[in-house]
């Protein structure tokens, strides 16, 4: 799982809720599940980049991510 997180954050990827399922873990199983979890769209996308080899936008900052909302909003439009 440690090798996983460490891969995807090097291509711009973070699965907040990656973890190891604790059930499998504690079975006969020789292997346990990694739940890969829940994450939102913009991840996903950035995910389907990793794996496709296209390249990925920047991740834009808090400030870029404020200034656009606020754009938005004096636009009367939902941000992007």
């Amino acid at each position: 799982m440690a090798s996983l997180r460490e891969a995807l954050g090097g291509v711009g990827v973070v699965l907040p809720s990656l973890c190891v399922d604790p059930v499998t873990g504690a079975g006969k199983e020789p292997y346990a599940l990694v739940q890969l979890g829940r994450c939102n769209v913009r991840t996903a996308e950035r995910l389907v980049a990793a794996l496709r080899g296209e390249p990925m936008e920047p991740v834009p900052t808090n400030e870029e991510l404020m200034a656009r909302v606020r754009r938005a909003n004096r636009e009367g439009r939902l941000p992007r």
